[in-house]
């Protein structure tokens, strides 16, 4: 169970509301856990553990070296000394890595005081830098250093051994936790750097469930290309609906779902569940009964509004994830 005090906006949980109850054809589609190993492979994710040294993007290619694929892509980048989580979306599942800039990360890292400071200072400072919080990137970044606002949800001391300060911090995409340590010895008078620093989350994805290193990839493929066995590589590839498992969704009926793929709005008469956090304008997922992502869309009223809605387009359809065929057309569809 996730602890109170360290919470990201992933740890919401879901609210469904049942506007109308339906029935899936067991013909179309598939439960994403029920997925062939191949399709996995074509549209997953994995939660690596980047190695202090090579770049993200050495990391990622690396491990689609390993599993033989075109195309990967790689959630948040890390610097080369840093280590830690990096989701890995692999083949088409490379477009659905967006929804993660919602989802919230999390660190811990050593910092260095550059003179002696009271402990309740050193705490009283971290404090102050929880919330919204202005700052421009470090001179060495890959963006425009321009001032920008960035949410810090939590920090916290967790240990202090003479300068040395163990830290934790969760906070919004897009945070330099070096420029992080930097603010607060500026702020304590004395100066500070950043030593060590480790990702230990990024939305669901943990350093404490299925974390795996470059090895553990090449093993459990290996196993899976030599004796047919695909029980390891199973543990490790996830489906790509991971990827947006923080999002409020709408669940559709099976009749709604090829008119989505063809880029249709979504319609009142379409919906079956409307997650209760959904607001105006607010990104959602649109997802299958079977729990299979369809695509993304932007909410065009509250999730009330929705839920009482007789008629009428309720979202604006944005990109579209699922093929084409995977439903049929509405009047195709079977009914049991």
């Amino acid at each position: 169970m996730q602890n109170s005090e360290f919470r990201l906006p992933s740890d919401e949980s879901e609210q469904l509301l049942v506007k109308s109850q339906d029935v899936t054809n067991e013909d179309y589609g598939c439960e994403p856990y029920k997925r062939k190993i191949e399709d996995l492979l074509k549209y997953g994710v994995i939660n690596l553990d980047k190695p202090s040294g090579p770049t993200s993007h050495e990391v990622v290619s690396w491990a689609r070296k390993i599993i033989e694929i075109d195309n990967a892509g790689h959630g948040g980048t890390l610097d080369p000394k840093v280590t830690g989580v990096l989701p890995c979306a692999l083949g088409k599942a490379t477009r659905v890595l967006s929804a993660l800039l919602y989802a919230g990360k999390e660190y811990v890292g050593v910092m260095l005081l550059h003179g002696p400071e009271n402990v309740k200072k050193i705490e009283k400072a971290f404090k102050i830098f929880t919330g919204k919080i202005y700052q421009t990137p470090p001179i060495k970044s890959s963006v425009v250093r321009r001032l920008r606002v960035r949410e810090i949800y939590y920090s916290k001391v967790l240990e202090i051994n003479n300068n040395h300060i163990l830290f934790k911090v969760g906070c919004e995409a897009g945070t330099y936790i070096r420029k992080l340590c930097f603010d607060i010895g500026e702020a304590l008078c004395s100066g500070a750097h950043m030593l060590e620093l480790r990702r230990t989350r990024v939305g669901h994805f943990r350093e404490d469930e299925s974390l795996i290193t470059l090895q553990n990839l090449k093993d459990a493929y290996t196993i899976y290309r030599n004796e047919d066995d695909d029980s390891y590589l199973r543990k490790i590839v996830f489906p790509m609906e991971k990827i947006v498992s923080h999002i409020p969704k709408i669940y559709v009926r099976d009749t709604a779902v090829d008119a989505l793929c063809h880029g249709a709005d979504l319609a009142s008469a379409g919906v079956c569940y409307i997650d209760a956090r959904i607001q105006p304008d607010m990104q959602i997922v649109y997802m299958t009964l079977k729990k299979e992502l369809i695509g993304f869309g932007t909410s065009k009223m509250e999730a009330m509004k929705i839920y009482k809605a007789k008629s009428g387009i309720i979202a604006n359809t944005n990109k579209i994830f699922m093929e084409r065929g995977v439903y049929p057309r509405w009047n195709e569809i079977k009914t049991k």
